[in-house]
């Protein structure tokens, strides 16, 4: 009990307000340095960087998919994805391997931001998607980018809702960012 109780003591809180790009900024000192680092080095968008962390986790740091249930009975987890990015044990080895960021752990927002970016750059090369194309980037990060080239999506009306809406996100957040970058950038 004790254990669990420091345990949930060191959990990152989510933003309170993860509608607005720049009051989540505010909030959180070294997110927009860690999302602008990540945009930069992988040349991707850091609004695409954030919506898909908010689609996917809603920024919670230890974020788990729930788990299955038979007679209301909690059983397994569907997948290991874990974290910010909601990455995949296999798909985050990759990672760690590629970039030589072997430390990096999915529940540090600065390592998952990096994730993020990197994955959008590893599915523009592997795809040609565009990394500014944040409905089809949405898309194959679900999917995985095998799984959006085989189309897999195309049977999931419910995915294409959501690489709206996380495009949608993307959108609202870059406009919110063009406003507020200004005073992010002095206070870095």
């Amino acid at each position: 009990m004790i254990l669990a109780l420091l345990a949930a003591g060191c959990a990152t809180n989510p933003p309170r307000n993860t509608s607005n790009l720049c009051s989540i900024f505010l909030e959180k000192d070294d997110w927009y340095g860690d999302a602008n680092s990540s945009s930069r080095r992988w040349g991707v968008p850091v609004c695409l960087i954030m919506a898909i962390i908010n689609q996917e986790s809603s920024f919670v740091d230890d974020a788990k998919p729930a788990r299955v249930r038979f007679l209301g009975i909690p059983l397994w987890r569907p997948s290991s994805a874990y974290g910010y990015g909601q990455a995949k044990d296999e798909t985050w080895d990759w990672y760690k391997s590629k970039t030589g960021n072997t430390g990096a752990d999915r529940d540090e927002f600065a390592d998952a931001a990096d994730f993020v970016a990197w994955y959008i750059h590893q599915t523009s090369i592997a795809t040609g998607i565009a990394p500014t194309d944040s409905y089809n980037q949405y898309l194959a990060y679900h999917e995985g980018q095998g799984g959006f080239r085989r189309g897999s999506w195309r049977a999931k009306p419910w995915l294409q809702g959501t690489a709206r809406k996380v495009a949608s996100v993307a959108w609202r957040y870059q406009k919110q960012l063009d406003a507020c970058r200004p005073q992010l950038v002095r206070a870095e």
